[in-house]
C-alpha cells in the first residue's frame, strides 16, 4: 500500500487547482519544501497551531476531491486497461495520452 504522504501529493497533483493559494503554499511548504510546522508558522506569522488545522483542512479537502470525482482512481483503471492490451494498441493510446 502506498504510504499516506506519497497519497495525498498525489491528490495534491489532481485537486490542487480547487485549493486557495494559501492551502497550496502551506501545503507545498509542508510536504514539498519538507518545512515544519514552527518554521511555516514563523514565516507567515500565524501560530503553528493555525498551520496544523489548515494543513489538516487541505488534506481532508484533497481525500474528499478524490471521493467526489474519482481521478485518481479512475487513472489507475485506465493504466490498468492499458497494460493489458496489445503492444501496438498499448503504444497508441500512450501518444495520446
Amino acid at each position: 500500500m502506498m504510504e499516506e504522504r506519497d497519497y495525498l501529493i498525489i491528490l495534491y497533483d489532481f485537486y490542487s487547482g480547487l485549493l486557495t493559494d494559501k492551502q497550496r503554499e502551506y501545503f507545498e511548504d509542508y510536504y514539498f519544501n519538507n518545512l515544519s510546522l514552527g518554521e511555516i508558522s514563523e514565516n507567515t506569522l500565524l501560530s503553528r497551531n493555525a498551520i496544523h488545522k489548515n494543513i489538516k483542512n487541505v488534506c481532508d479537502r484533497l481525500y474528499f476531491y478524490e471521493e467526489k470525482l474519482g481521478l485518481y482512481k479512475k487513472r489507475e483503471e485506465l493504466y490498468n486497461v492499458i497494460s493489458n492490451l496489445n503492444d501496438d494498441i498499448k503504444e497508441k493510446i500512450e501518444k495520446i495520452y
